[in-house]
């Protein structure tokens, strides 16, 4: 059982093993939706809510249901499965209470369902032999991280608006050239926390 504290788990999670900053999951998204500081928060804050659900649920029935039952074979379709239904949960929640937020994420808050930062976390979560305090953690920091991560983004992708970018950089490349710089600032907080 791996010995350290949900506390840290969290804030490594947050900062220095940011999910997407260190691990690189999750980028497709971020990339595509992070050009308006409304839409990242928005979907920031679904990823964030189903990356913390799914890792407790996830959790639960891997460790109460498929290991007891020998059938941890099944972890990818299940892990799956469970992203899947609450994607289509958090779908609804937003298309019925925020109809401005559900059409600005378009196309990309249903493919919350294959963002593979949220998949990664709760392997993550069984690879590392994590609690369930652990995984709760673990979670909730990783989508915090993913969100902070991608506001950042956008608000530098607003003020590069303004910026004199030469044409070749302009678009997708200045964007990864700037998720690299964010990347090496994340690193800042090596010494603070860590995991692995």
């Amino acid at each position: 059982m791996n010995e350290t504290s949900a506390i840290v788990i969290l804030l490594a999670a947050i900062l220095t093993n940011n999910i997407l900053l260190t691990n690189f999951l999750g980028i497709c998204s971020f990339i595509a939706c992070s050009g308006q500081i409304g839409t990242a928060v928005g979907l920031g804050t679904a990823v964030t809510f189903v990356l913390t659900m799914t890792t407790m649920i996830n959790f639960a029935i891997y460790h109460l249901v498929l290991i007891p039952l020998g059938l941890d074979h099944l972890t990818f379709i299940i892990f799956i499965a469970v992203i899947a239904a609450f994607v289509q949960f958090v779908e609804m929640f937003v298309e019925k209470f925020s109809p401005k937020l559900y059409f600005a994420l378009g196309i990309f808050l249903p493919l919350i369902t294959v963002n593979c930062a949220i998949l990664g976390a709760s392997l993550f979560m069984i690879i590392r032999d994590y609690s369930f305090l652990q995984s709760v953690g673990f979670g909730f920091g990783a989508g915090i991280g993913w969100a902070l991560a991608i506001i950042l983004m956008a608000g530098l992708r607003q003020k590069m608006r303004y910026s004199n970018i030469p044409q070749p950089f302009q678009g997708v490349p200045i964007a990864m050239i700037v998720t690299c710089v964010l990347a090496m600032a994340f690193m800042g907080f090596a010494g603070m926390v860590s995991i692995q």
